[in-house]
């Protein structure tokens, strides 16, 4: 991956880069559109399932996995490169470093799954280093997952541009996700609440109402209602800090997860404003 990159650089091509853990679907290509709309000459991809961000009970080993598929998906988009390291490459025997992202990394997510962002600021670090891209693209649907990717970047003195994408929905208006392989039959019109409350809170912002926890109530009353929906959080962030709004504001991030089935999800809107 490092030699290519190195080529590229010394050509003058400007690198982006699209960092998957596979199993991909439409909100993943249209991180390679996006890269290339920004101009990139060259794009690459890679495709690891991180152990480093799945917990003790997680779903690392059942994680969905189809590399011929993902390898045909990648190449139909243009795709230049692809980076596939295994878990002894990334991870070799007797690894001790990690990158702890502190402040944007708590709470939310980060109170629900310990030491996951510990993970994920971990590997993509290590995959910057071997791409070297001049942009990275991730989706806006793992939010705080972007908020920590930046804030790393940007302590670190990276010099890769982190530009986030919108979510990408299915035609029903869920989110997509790898995980939603996991839905079936009746969790699968559970998990439409989440939009479903993320919209009504969008609905109440567009009638003036700007108080968080009105917003916040309308999201989670509205998921709440659906008796298969297990609701892990619903709170109103600042979109660039992610520190807690507690008093009207023009702009906000209003973030849900919520447990459906065998599924977690997450998902959020930006009121006020796109999140980029």
């Amino acid at each position: 991956m490092r030699a290519w990159s190195e080529a590229q650089r010394s050509a003058g091509r400007r690198i982006g880069f699209v960092p998957t853990m596979g199993y991909l679907h439409e909100g993943h290509l249209s991180l390679v559109r996006i890269a290339k709309e920004l101009g990139c000459d060259a794009v690459a991809a890679s495709i690891f399932v991180n152990p480093a961000q799945f917990g003790p009970g997680e779903d690392f080993e059942k994680y969905p996995r189809d590399e011929a598929r993902d390898l045909e998906m990648l190449s139909g988009e243009g795709v230049d490169a692809v980076f596939l390291p295994g878990v002894k490459d990334v991870y070799p025997d007797g690894y001790q470093t990690y990158v702890e992202v502190s402040g944007v990394s708590q709470g939310l997510c980060g109170a629900m799954r310990p030491g996951h962002f510990r993970g994920v600021a971990t590997v993509v670090a290590k995959l910057l280093l071997a791409a070297l891209p001049h942009v990275a693209v991730f989706g806006e649907k793992d939010f705080q997952q972007l908020a920590v990717i930046r804030r790393m970047v940007r302590d670190l003195g990276m010099g890769v541009e982190i530009v986030g994408a919108p979510i990408v929905r299915e035609a029903d208006g869920l989110a997509m996700s790898s995980r939603n392989k996991y839905l079936a039959g009746e969790d699968r019109i559970a998990a439409l609440c989440l939009g479903k409350g993320l919209r009504a809170a969008a609905d109440l912002f567009a009638a003036g109402v700007r108080e968080p926890e009105k917003l916040v109530d309308v999201a989670r009353a509205k998921i709440l209602s659906e008796p298969r929906a297990k609701l892990e959080y619903a709170e109103a962030r600042n979109p660039e800090t992610l520190s807690p709004v507690r008093s009207p504001s023009e702009r906000m991030v209003i973030l849900v997860a919520a447990r459906v089935g065998p599924a977690r999800l997450i998902d959020n809107i930006t009121l006020g404003g796109s999140a980029t």
